[in-house]
């Protein structure tokens, strides 16, 4: 995860669309689940075009929930760690 302000380039793709807003940038698993978060619209999560094809969404702060949040930073890790402290991970969570 990584903080990420908008490029000129970002602003000029995304147009008035563009959020004013800080932005996280986080991992995902695989273009797939980038989609589906991308889908689910509630303004929380978009993309740019210097992210295309990149397992990775951008997260509008000002309208991310807690919970929400906390489920962006998990998912990001788990995307990244090592396949066996995943599996630690998640064992224990359950």
């Amino acid at each position: 995860m990584w903080e990420r302000p908008l490029r000129r380039s970002d602003l000029e793709a995304l147009g008035d669309q563009a959020p004013s807003g800080p932005i996280l940038g986080a991992r995902v698993e695989h273009l797939g689940a980038k989609e589906a978060l991308l889908a689910n619209d509630e303004g929380v999560f978009f993309t740019t075009p210097h992210f295309d094809g990149y397992p990775a969404i951008l997260v509008r702060l000002e309208r991310i929930d807690v919970e929400g949040l906390d489920e962006v930073i998990v998912e990001a890790w788990l995307a990244r760690a090592p396949k066996r402290l995943a599996k630690s991970y998640l064992d224990d969570s359950a």
